[in-house]
């Protein structure tokens, strides 16, 4: 009698078990379920690109505030001479090592 009491509430938890899985399987494949986690993924991508556009704006923040320094640097020199420091760090692209006049200079 015992042995027959313990197979029926094993296959009875089994049951449930199964029917549990069956029904969040049935669940996920469904038309709602899929657009779930096509929701979910398009909100990753969201935050991802979220994320990379702030670090580029952060490195753009960055670069222009490093071009004002030097910039200042050049303007506060006496006769417009750059610093010795901030002369190496201007690339010349010219012809024969002109230096650019889209700055107006």
């Amino acid at each position: 009698m015992t042995g027959r009491l313990t197979c029926l509430v094993a296959g009875a938890v089994l049951g449930g078990y199964v029917v549990h899985r069956l029904n969040r399987t049935a669940r996920a494949w469904s038309p709602g379920g899929i657009a779930d986690r096509v929701e979910d993924r398009v909100a990753d991508y969201r935050a991802a690109l979220r994320e990379f556009n702030e670090d580029v704006h952060a490195a753009t923040e960055q670069r222009e505030a490093e071009l004002l320094r030097l910039y200042s640097a050049e303007r506060a020199a006496p006769g417009g001479a750059l610093p010795r420091t901030a002369r190496a760090q201007i690339h010349t692209h010219g012809a024969n090592g002109a230096p650019e006049t889209k700055d107006g200079r």
